[in-house]
């Protein structure tokens, strides 16, 4: 398994992402993913519900879990599994970091522990499964990919 680092080995850790959560990222999530629930889009009925204000839906937290491990490992990248488990919600105005650390290789797959953590504590925590298919090289195309000023 290569990045364009390099291969991935145990323990090594992925690059953190922040993602601000706006009032916008957590509608369009829900919209996107057809969760019509009106604790993601009505503020005053998730405050009738308990909550301070809307927040995020799985869909979307899942989609961003996604984005975060491909981003890492490049457009090759194939996610094999996401299993994943809500902690405290995202609301608008605030920011999830995602950080993740490599647990396990073998051959072009790898499995990543993934934390998205926010000012409330953790929103998510899981692991997901990523192979990255080798050219005939034994190498990504990222990890072998020239510039268009290096092509002939």
């Amino acid at each position: 398994m290569t990045t364009e680092a390099g291969p991935a080995l145990v323990g090594d850790v992925l690059a953190p992402l922040e993602i601000e959560i706006t009032r916008t990222l957590v509608v369009a999530g829900a919209i996107a993913s057809r969760d019509y629930q009106d604790v993601h889009h009505d503020a005053e009925s998730a405050r009738q519900k308990g909550s301070p204000d809307i927040f995020m839906n799985i869909l979307t937290t899942n989609g961003l879990v996604g984005r975060y491990i491909t981003d890492h490992f490049g457009s090759r990248a194939v996610l094999r599994r996401v299993a994943i488990r809500l902690g405290a919600p995202n609301h608008p105005g605030d920011t999830m970091v995602l950080t993740g650390v490599v647990e396990d290789v073998r051959g072009d797959t790898a499995t990543v522990r993934v934390v998205g953590a926010n000012s409330l504590g953790n929103h998510v925590t899981g692991t997901v499964t990523v192979t990255v298919p080798r050219t005939a090289t034994g190498a990504t195309p990222e990890a072998t990919a020239t510039t268009p000023e290096a092509r002939p």
